[in-house]
């Protein structure tokens, strides 16, 4: 049986590709500082976030709130050290003791966006 390459192979192995590009447009959170779920000793002075592709820092957001709700980051996202692959966000000084949440919204260069959040905690 000979194996010909009709306009609907074609089709499908284009559609296939497509889709395949598509799975992996979004760009996915692969390291956080502080880790998820982490303890650490004293507050840091960022949250920083390393994703899979290059973002759009002004379409992607980090908030930090405390255990009450409150905002504890300065809203202004940057990009650490001019790499789109990582975001930051400064936090207020002297965060006392206690667990935050990070909730972050990433827009990759093509504007494809995902979302999520985690928990750190500050002492013990």
């Amino acid at each position: 049986m000979s194996k010909v390459l009709t306009p609907s192979r074609w089709l499908a192995g284009g559609m296939l590709c497509l889709f395949s590009a598509l799975a992996h447009a979004h760009a996915s959170l692969k390291i956080a500082v502080p880790a998820a779920n982490a303890v650490v000793a004293s507050a840091p002075a960022e949250v920083e976030l390393r994703f899979s592709q290059a973002l759009e820092p002004a379409l992607s957001r980090i908030e930090v709130r405390n255990a009450a709700g409150d905002r504890v980051d300065h809203d202004a996202v940057h990009t650490i050290n001019g790499d789109a692959h990582r975001l930051g966000v400064a936090l207020k000084p002297a965060l006392p003791p206690g667990a935050y949440r990070v909730d972050w919204q990433a827009a990759s260069v093509d504007t494809h966006r995902t979302t999520g959040n985690f928990s750190f905690q500050i002492g013990k």
